[in-house]
């Protein structure tokens, strides 16, 4: 099976080995299943712009590698990105002229990246907000305090000003924000809670993962707690004091209990029907920027979350 590819960096390299599943098919149909969350258009500029390659020979997309070729192409710089604000439903569970909380559905990205310029929660927060976003993180990222993946569900904090932008995001320095979070993990933890306090680094091996590692890598630390366990698995809670690149999903495959449903870290033969990892931020935790007043948000647990533990409860 081809790898799956999530975010790309502009002016990366990227190579995707051929296996026997994929020999034999068109290279714009390996790309299609390699970047699933990317548009079509967008893979086919790369073949139209002659980005694409193998053994360092541009091909076209109807070109049918064998086993063992490497696709190769580079992520482009983009000509431009003016974003639009787009007219897409949001539930809001707080907010005032400083700042909101959203509540992000699961498969909604949440900003802008190469090939994804529409659909995402920043051109969402446009219309809603009216423009009306802090500016610290740039045209592709206004008001974004911090992200969530594409396939985690839950709270996100978003800044109108750079006032609140800059508190809030002092707050996640400090490590005094609070983001707890629910999962469901494959197996029983050896400890009913505990801290796993592991630093986070790119894997040197596979591009686009994450992994515990002592180099170029920036401390991590979850804590969790096991509330139900089940025959194959546990429902948990976690709590962050730190937000590294997929930090939940990295520590707990560390510890042997993946994320069920996660479709980089977990088993190759683990839940595809959940379609994502079953994760959630279920709580934030802050203190307003200006009115100094503690506030703490929850959201239930999705039906998605519900219906997989309704189902695992049974076996």
């Amino acid at each position: 099976m081809i790898e799956k590819i999530e975010n790309l960096e502009y002016n990366e390299i990227i190579a995707l080995n051929v296996d026997d599943e994929s020999s034999g098919s068109r290279a714009d149909k390996i790309l299609s299943e390699a970047l699933e969350s990317y548009s079509r258009s967008f893979i086919q500029n790369l073949f139209s712009d002659g980005l694409v390659t193998v053994k360092k020979k541009q091909i076209s997309k109807s070109f049918k590698p064998k086993t063992g070729d490497v696709i190769e192409f580079t992520v482009p710089e983009p000509v431009s990105l003016s974003l639009e604000p787009e007219n897409i439903p949001l539930e809001i569970v707080f907010e005032d002229e400083h700042l909101l909380v959203v509540n992000k559905p699961r498969g909604m990205v949440v900003h802008p990246a190469p090939g994804n310029y529409s659909g995402t929660l920043v051109n969402a927060l446009l219309w809603h907000c009216k423009g009306n976003l802090s500016g610290i993180n740039g045209v592709a990222r206004p008001g974004i305090v911090h992200r969530i993946d594409k396939d985690t569900s839950g709270l996100l904090l978003v800044a109108k000003d750079d006032v609140a932008h800059i508190s809030l995001s002092e707050q996640i320095k400090a490590h005094t924000l609070d983001r707890e979070y629910r999962a469901v993990i494959h197996g029983h933890l050896k400890e009913l809670n505990g801290v796993v306090d592991a630093p986070i680094g790119r894997s040197a091996t596979d591009r686009k993962k994450m992994c515990v590692t002592q180099k170029n890598s920036k401390n991590a630390v979850t804590h969790y707690e096991v509330l139900e366990e089940y025959k194959n698995f546990s429902f948990i809670k976690l709590k962050l004091e730190t937000g590294r690149t997929h930090q939940i999903r990295v520590h707990m495959s560390h510890l042997g209990h993946p994320v069920a449903g996660d479709p980089v870290y977990g088993p190759k033969n683990g839940v595809n029907s959940l379609n994502g990892q079953c994760l959630h931020a279920g709580v934030l935790g802050f203190v307003h920027p200006v009115t100094k007043e503690f506030i703490r948000v929850e959201s239930p647990l999705p039906e998605y979350f519900v219906n997989f533990i309704e189902g695992i409860k049974k076996q």
